[in-house]
């Protein structure tokens, strides 16, 4: 309830000086303080009044001095009349009128005072904003939150309107908006797809905050979009960046039933794997090491489980993925080709509830629960498989003897001290093990942890302070009965980061990013030793390295224009190679191998003993024609200290990551990008996007021949750096809303290297550009749901690639009685294309609100078409003497699979 009010202006009589002591009382207290000591009595809605203490001492003070210091932080106004009456006003000022005690003093059917304002007497259901002051101004700006009802959590993309105005503003990733509105009245409207639609009268007398809570309209089937914000592909001034909500992909058909919204990313034109199996991506390009996976800002060294086939982020626990594949923010550092941003999602703060799911091979569940109502909660997810029971149904009795399993527990804390400060803590944990038809038994596993500390400064400056560590880790044990040579094998490599980063909110013409960065690297490259008293293995620790990486940053979203937007951004980089470490001298103008070495130099720990800077530069522009076309261009420059070495033709999670030192140089990469995008139809349903790019690379890492790269203390011997380019046209059409929705796209791409030396042993292919291993031209992506009723629909998805490029033996000799093959240009022909159709059918419970769970079943086949795709190809010489070819193929029958989930 408000109070209104019509107030004449009074001579009052000389006032009594009051003398009293305030220590942590609350204004009501206070108020009730002064009535017991003095003549003066108030009134006011007690709801009007926080709890926030107060501790002040007076002396000999008039009763304005009081007030004034009791309400100065406050939206309250006040009023003394001349019969020692104090009026608290909310917001607004008094005005002047004709005086009756008797409409002033009208009490309700509770007791309650209620005061009259004859200017606003029929605007009951107006809430007052702010503290009236006698100089108004035009436009105040008011701020806020909007939430879900359900569970509290933030929503993006929402629109709020001003219904007198027609201005409006939309919240950010975190519910948060701002709008800008006239002095006086004003009628606000919140507007979201499956939202309630929640209206709201003010009065605005000054600068305040107004949050919104609104309602879901019902348990529905979500559409399948990979963004949900309106124009954002229009708007934004960057280009070549997705966002994928991971509610929105629960409809997709993967392998096994498994959500993975790492998986459905792999289906935009710009990204692509090596194939099933395969553990990383390749973006624009670029080698799977120049991708950085980030988990709540904390990095993440091998995203995948069970052998590339899934994410290792448990989708329940998942709200969103932004990749960047174009022009990366100044605030990322350290990785050359994308960015791949993963956010979990805050717990309810209201109740308990949950999400669970039983499928073919892994069982899931993610709870959230309030700690502290309305301030904090905890989000819970764990995951685990229960899969060798497929290994057992393979007519193969070495594959029936291995087993595959993984465990994932993820942990997010989330608090909210105030508006203006929040906390979240993050803790992940995910672990492989895997036995596939030998005796050796690998296991592999990553742990994380981060915290974030969000301050809200002012209106226009907020920052985040963030620390994070991340760890990596395998273990190779090979035990055998037959041989004496078993084996542990084991690798780790450890990352500290601390990181600031601000914004400011300059003007409307400019935003400004800007901080800095600082990580630690420790790296265990490998240690062997035997395993049983009857191992002949040789222990052996290579040393440990050790690197400081550094960066200062600042970017600056410039609005010329509404069509013309720029975002203008800098990274000056740092590397500090540190010791304790052993670096070796090669004679200039040789090969590098054991008969050129020259010299050894031992660096103490700590020691710097090779440092390397790099200036980093993003540019982007925007140019819009009209609210639904614009044209985007783009060229960034990025180095990277940090190197993933492996001579497989497909990533695999014992691949062993390097630093950069004396002997062995940063990766450089620059990337010019130009696209159009355009919205059609009502609404803007369809969206299509034409982006091509050109990239080039410098010092890339590459392998002689027969490298090898585990356990090998001088590894710059068996490494070559040479140039790189990457080139291509991506073409994107997605429709966002009716019974047909989904996206289609297709990308043509060259990935290409160069490794040219004076010398023939690091000359590969006569120092001419070849294809790299992940040199797919021809990719294309269909991903499409037609929901046949609001409980059923259908979904498909279908992927073609061309085949990635292998070395074929091109034929054998003889020396000495022994048998050599010799083989063709590296890379120069290719395995078999790519190609795989699945089918998923859905099936939602009934859309009641009140019940205790919503269920929802998915029965899929993944590859459908049955289609033999080669994972790899190999050659053996059979005993009749001749080189004869072999497939591996991961899955070369449909895969059906029935998976139920459900919600409570």
């Amino acid at each position: 309830m408000s109070l209104f009010l019509i107030l004449p202006i009074f001579a009052q009589e000389k006032e009594k000086k009051i003398s009293m002591e305030i220590k942590n009382l609350n204004k009501k207290q206070i108020i009730k303080l002064i009535e017991e000591n003095s003549e003066y009595q108030f009134f006011f809605l007690e709801d009007w009044l926080d709890d926030s203490l107060l501790s002040k001492s007076f002396i000999n003070a008039s009763i304005e001095d009081i007030l004034k210091n009791i309400f100065e932080s406050s939206d309250l106004n006040y009023f003394i009349l001349e019969d020692n009456k104090i009026v608290l006003t909310k917001g607004n000022l008094i005005k002047k009128g004709v005086y009756s005690s008797t409409n002033l003093l009208t009490k309700s059917e509770n007791d309650t005072p209620i005061i009259i304002d004859t200017e606003t007497n029929n605007e009951i259901n107006f809430l007052r904003i702010g503290k009236e002051e006698k100089k108004k101004k035009a436009f105040y700006t008011i701020t806020g939150f909007v939430k879900n009802d359900k569970d509290g959590s933030p929503i993006e993309g929402v629109t709020i309107i001003n219904k007198n105005t027609n201005n409006y503003t939309t919240t950010n990733s975190k519910g948060f908006y701002r709008i800008r509105l006239p002095f006086g009245k004003n009628k606000l409207e919140t507007l979201f797809v499956g939202f309630e639609s929640t209206h709201q009268n003010i009065i605005l007398y000054n600068n305040g905050d107004l949050n919104f809570t609104i309602n879901e309209k019902s348990e529905q089937l979500e559409e399948v979009f990979i963004s949900a914000n309106k124009n954002n592909n229009i708007r934004k001034t960057m280009s070549g960046i997705s966002q994928i909500k991971a509610q929105e992909i629960k409809k997709i058909p993967l392998v096994l039933g498994e959500r993975d919204i790492l998986k459905v990313a792999t289906t935009l034109p710009a990204i692509k794997t090596t194939g099933e199996g395969s553990e990383g991506v390749n973006v624009r390009g670029g080698k799977v090491d120049q991708n950085l996976f980030l988990l709540d800002d904390g990095v993440i060294y091998n995203p995948t489980h069970f052998l590339g086939l899934f994410s290792a982020v448990n989708p329940f626990t998942t709200n969103d993925l932004k990749v960047y594949t174009g022009n990366i923010p100044a605030e990322y550092g350290g990785r050359l080709s994308s960015v791949f941003d993963i956010r979990t999602k805050d717990s309810s703060t209201k109740k308990f509830s949950g999400e669970a799911s039983i499928g073919p091979v892994t069982g899931n569940l993610n709870v959230e629960i309030p700690i502290v109502k309305d301030k904090s909660g905890l989000n819970l997810g764990v995951r685990s498989t229960y899969s060798d029971w497929v290994l057992n149904l393979v007519d193969n009795k070495e594959i029936k003897n291995s087993s595959v399993s993984f465990l994932d527990v993820i942990a997010k804390y989330a608090h909210s001290f105030n508006e203006k400060n929040n906390l979240k803590v993050t803790a992940y944990h995910s672990q492989d093990e895997y036995q596939i038809a030998s005796d050796t038994i690998n296991q592999y596993k990553n742990t994380m942890f981060s915290l974030n500390w969000e301050h809200k400064f002012n209106d226009k400056n907020k920052g985040n302070l963030i620390l994070s560590n991340s760890q990596y880790a395998f273990d190779i044990n090979y035990e055998t009965l037959n041989t004496n040579a078993g084996y542990d094998l084991n690798y780790n490599i450890n990352e500290t980061d601390l990181k600031l980063k601000m914004k400011y909110n300059f003007s409307k013409a400019h935003k400004f990013d800007y901080g800095l960065e600082s990580k630690l690297y420790r790296i265990s490259p490998g240690t062997i030793s035997p395993n049983g008293e009857n191992s002949v293995i040789n222990p052996l620790t290579i040393p440990k390295e050790k690197a400081l990486e550094s960066g200062i940053f600042i970017s600056d979203e410039i609005t010329v224009n509404p069509k013309l937007n720029f975002n203008v951004g800098l990274r000056l980089n740092q590397f500090l190679a540190l010791g304790p470490s052993t670096q070796r001298e090669y004679q200039e103008n040789t090969p590098k191998n054991t008969t050129t070495l020259v010299d050894s130099f031992s660096f103490d720990d700590n020691e710097i003993f090779k440092t390397y800077y790099g200036l980093s530069y993003r540019i982007a522009s925007r140019y819009a024609f009209d609210d639904s076309f614009s044209l985007k261009a783009s060229f960034n420059k990025s180095f990277q200290y940090i190197h993933r070495l492996n001579n497989n033709t497909t990533a695999t999670p014992v691949d062993t990551w390097r630093l950069s030192n004396t002997n062995i140089k940063p990766q450089e990469g620059s990337q010019l990008t130009l696209g159009l995008f355009k919205n059609i139809g009502d609404n803007n349903n369809y969206e299509l996007s034409l982006e091509s790019y050109y990239k080039r690379y410098e010092n890339l890492l590459d392998y002689k021949v027969g490298a090898t790269l585990l356990l090998n203390e001088t590894i710059e011997t068996e490494v070559l750096q040479g140039k790189g380019k990457s080139y291509g046209i991506e073409f994107l059409v997605k429709k966002n809303k009716g019974k047909l929705n989904g996206w289609m796209g297709y990308s043509y791409s060259r990935a290409l290297i160069q490794l040219d030396s004076q010398f023939d042993e690091e000359r590969v292919n006569n120092g001419l550009f070849f294809p790299t291993n992940y040199d797919k031209p021809h990719d294309f992506n269909a991903v499409l749901n037609y929901k046949l009723t609001e409980r059923y629909s259908i979904s498909t998805n279908f992927t073609y690639q061309t085949g990635r490029p292998i070395t074929y033996p091109e034929g054998k000799f003889f020396i000495d009685n022994k048998e050599f093959l010799t083989y063709s240009n590296r890379n120069q022909f290719r395995i078999p294309d790519y190609y795989r159709l699945d089918i998923g059918i859905n099936i939602e419970g009934n859309h009641k609100i009140k019940k205790f769970a919503h269920s929802f079943w998915n029965i899929s086949i993944y590859n459908v078409l049955g289609r033999n795709n080669p994972y790899s190809v190999f050659f053996q010489t059979s005993e009749s003497g001749n080189i004869e070819s072999y497939q591996n193929s991961i899955f070369s029958v449909p895969i059906p699979t029935i998976t139920y989930n459900f919600k409570f």
